[in-house]
């Protein structure tokens, strides 16, 4: 308990200046952009008098460190500020895209995980097999397969050659048609775990097999439990300790994906939100979209180090 709480007090206290820091960052880079947002929001055919009074309302007209304090003073009331022409607010945007982001985060992890457990282990049980043999180099294809390079080539065979799933339009909520959500969300989510999925097996396998050494797996077996027992009531839970401390990283790397994801896809997610952004240069909503993800990297980051040190105390041998 003294360690769990120690973790979670360095973890809570470090977890503003992170965000200080990525706020200070993404703001620092689009203060670079040589595109004038007023020019954005109103049009180039928009008058002077039009863009300096937007210029003016929205702040632009100031120096970046006085827009940034002001954006900061912003961010400590919970307002994320408003972007484009009609001035819509970006909480409200990223209230529509984040969930989707993480349902699509969450669908590529468990892929990944199952993916991972069945293989990782059939990998160990086997070791020097041709079973090995293979995973080994399925599981390096995996890692080397790019997220978006796959996606791509999901839609040209599943989408337009075989008809089979859908690449586009819209995504159908879960709860009203669950066949049209899981069609939606299968080419994506697929894309984005496969190489997670890849990491993952090389990880565990190498978890089993250092378990599947230790003596008192030998010690075991020898006083005659049997191997299935010993391997699934010791040896796996011992070896996901070291997987569940590169969950963290795992979903950080699969929350980054998503957002290139969602623009193949063309899922209203936050890589959407923050595309958009990009293209008709509106930093306030980049600027929010990245805080958010950044947020929520560091708590996912939190959580995972918490359940690490909930699972250490319950190691056991036999």
């Amino acid at each position: 308990m003294n360690n769990l709480l120690r973790l979670l007090g360095r973890r809570l206290i470090a977890l503003p200046f992170m965000a200080f820091g990525v706020t200070l960052l993404v703001y620092f880079l689009m203060s670079f952009s040589q595109y004038d947002p007023a020019v954005a929001a109103l049009g180039e055919n928009a008058t002077p008098q039009a863009l300096a009074a937007y210029r003016h309302e929205m702040g632009f007209d100031r120096p970046w460190w006085e827009q940034f304090f002001s954006y900061l003073g912003g961010l400590l009331r919970g307002d994320l500020g408003v972007y484009g022409v009609n001035k819509d607010p970006v909480s409200g945007r990223i209230a529509t895209a984040f969930p989707i982001t993480l349902q699509l985060t969450f669908i590529g992890l468990l892929i990944a995980i199952v993916f991972a457990v069945i293989f990782g282990v059939l990998a160990a049980l086997y070791r020097d097999t041709w079973v090995d043999q293979a995973i080994r180099v399925v599981s390096i294809i995996a890692i080397a397969t790019p997220s978006f390079w796959l996606g791509v080539l999901l839609i040209y065979v599943l989408q337009i050659k075989m008809a089979w799933l859908p690449g586009a339009g819209e995504l159908p909520a879960f709860t009203q048609d669950p066949t049209g959500y899981l069609a939606r969300m299968a080419m994506p989510s697929f894309a984005l775990g496969l190489p997670v999925a890849g990491s993952l097996t090389r990880i565990i396998r190498t978890s089993m097999v250092e378990e599947l050494d230790k003596d008192y797996v030998r010690t075991a077996i020898g006083a005659g439990v049997p191997k299935r027992v010993v391997v699934a009531r010791n040896v796996f839970r011992n070896a996901l300790i070291t997987p569940v401390t590169m969950l963290g990283m795992k979903i950080g790397y699969l929350m980054g994906g998503a957002i290139v994801i969602e623009v193949i896809f063309a899922l209203p997610g936050m890589g959407t939100a923050m595309f958009d952004g990009i293209n008709n240069n509106q930093p306030t909503l980049v600027q929010g979209v990245a805080l958010v993800v950044a947020l929520a990297f560091m708590v996912v980051n939190v959580i995972v180090d918490l359940l690490y040190v909930l699972i250490n105390p319950r190691i056991r041998t036999v």
